[in-house]
């Protein structure tokens, strides 16, 4: 078994100021409060969401394309990403086994939220105490466990559509484009299974897939650089457009939710963590740089880069492992908006609207969340699981336009917690089965942001180098991002 070398860590030469300024977590946080007082000032100078004024425009127009770049690599990444993952199982030993325990404990983490959730939901009767002024209406979009399954039978090779709608002007059209980001993944399973039988044939195709991976995660290098920017103009222009009056008719359901999330990342992840002889405080320092991101860009793809890069640097896990099991988790592990959400959210459609639910239907949200996350796809929102879940239980859909005002706010917060479990299971598996890297788990986090790519570029050389030789433990970086 043979490990990279990790090289030597440059003597950190900073100052106090430079090293607080420079770090990534001041930086997003600095970018949080700058975004609320922004987004203040624009609502006394008498900004609404109906009737923008140039603040508010400003920080619509910066948060808006910070979004926009993101979802543009979402595609590319995620193609590439699985396909690159699958193929990284033959590299490791006992792949099969590593596959099964992080489906197991996705499973398993799936299952004590819902659990919390249906609590939380029964305890706090956030239906019974809603605010005056709420409407139902239809939801955008429907989930049901048919449309889920024909959405996963690709239209074309890249789920690709096109719609053409007419336009402002008489005798106009216009047209958009649309991935299916199910039926992406679904190609990319697939294509990557078959590189994997084809064996040394495919070689080339894969490694020029790997190669194009790590072209399109330094283009989200640069992106995720600029996330305090972001930060600034989503914040800002949140507030605008929602205010705190948004959260009044829905102050307990939102409350309900964020204790359900809180109790997930503060209580469960930790207790998990320590069941397993790892330190607290080096998980949550580890994994607090993607968590940041997700709950700013509202992506769990957005941030997978974010999310591998500290899974292996921070918690010590093997490339090998965590480029499959991270963007797998991405796509497919959502205790924010796959459990904790749904859970709360039926309950409460069920209570505003007076219907009484037995076991039956309680036993249905559990195996909705457990089963069911791959409707989210990673993509910002969780109205398809929601959908999903009504449907399933046969629940009045209209419930969904009761929650729509505020779904921005909650999703943020789903989105930090789906990240940060994405993160936690695979730390946990490699635990389990001794390939963690456990003096990289507890090294101290003293690295700048996003430092020494040239490392990862040192690794995947030894680690291709080691190619010929299965190794679980191979391929690890040399440095340690910083708690940022």
């Amino acid at each position: 078994m043979s490990t990279t070398a990790r090289a030597a860590k440059a003597p950190d030469t900073r100052g106090p100021i430079r090293k607080l300024l420079t770090s990534f977590g001041f930086q997003i946080l600095a970018a949080l409060v700058l975004g609320v007082a922004a987004g203040l000032i624009a609502r006394q100078l008498g900004a609404t969401a109906e009737a923008p004024n140039g603040l508010s425009a400003t920080l619509d127009t910066i948060g808006s394309s910070y979004v926009t770049l993101l979802r543009a690599a979402v595609v590319p990444l995620i193609f590439t990403a699985i396909v690159a993952s699958i193929s990284n199982l033959r590299r490791v030993q006992n792949a099969a086994r590593l596959a099964g325990q992080t489906l197991l404990w996705f499973g398993i983490t799936a299952f004590i939220a819902v659990t919390i959730g249906i609590v939380l939901g029964l305890v706090i009767q956030p239906g019974s105490k809603a605010g005056a002024g709420l409407e139902p209406g239809d939801p955008y979009t429907v989930g049901t466990w048919w449309n889920f399954l024909l959405g996963l039978i690709p239209q074309n090779f890249l789920g690709l559509s096109v719609s053409t709608n007419p336009g402002a002007v008489e005798g106009t059209f216009s047209s958009s484009v649309n991935f299916n980001i199910l039926q992406v993944i679904v190609v990319a399973v697939v294509v990557g299974i078959a590189a994997l039988k084809a064996g040394k044939k495919a070689e080339p195709f894969l490694a020029f897939t790997e190669s194009l991976l790590k072209v399109i995660q330094r283009v989200l290098w640069w992106i995720i650089r600029i996330a305090p920017i972001g930060t600034f103009g989503l914040i800002g222009a949140a507030v605008v457009k929602y205010g705190w009056e948004k959260l009044a008719a829905l102050g307990w359901f939102a409350i309900a939710i964020y204790i359900g999330l809180a109790l997930v990342l503060f209580v469960v992840y930790p207790i998990l963590v320590k069941t397993h002889g790892l330190s607290i405080k080096q998980y949550f320092s580890g994994v607090w740089p993607a968590v940041q991101l997700a709950f700013v860009s509202r992506s769990s793809i957005g941030t997978l880069p974010l999310t591998e890069r500290v899974t292996e640097r921070n918690l010590g896990v093997p490339r090998s492992y965590a480029s499959f099991a991270v963007p797998f988790g991405a796509t497919t592990k959502m205790d924010g908006c796959a459990a904790i959400y749904p859970a709360i959210a039926a309950i409460f459609v069920a209570q505003f609207f007076g219907i009484e639910l037995n076991i039956v239907q309680y036993l249905l949200i559990v195996l909705v969340s457990v089963v069911g996350s791959a409707a989210t796809a990673g993509t910002t929102g969780a109205t398809v699981m929601l959908t999903l879940t009504l449907s399933t239980l046969g629940l009045p859909l209209e419930g969904v336009g009761l929650l729509l005002a505020i779904d921005p706010i909650l999703d943020m917060g789903r989105t930090a917690v789906n990240v940060a479990g994405q993160a936690l299971v695979p730390t946990i598996v490699a635990k389990r089965e001794g390939i963690l890297d456990e003096e990289l788990y507890n090294a101290p986090r003293e690295g700048l942001p996003f430092a020494d790519d040239s490392a990862d570029e040192a690794a995947d050389d030894a680690g291709d180098a080691d190619a010929g030789e299965p190794d679980a433990v191979s391929d690890k970086d040399p440095e340690p991002v910083g708690a940022r």
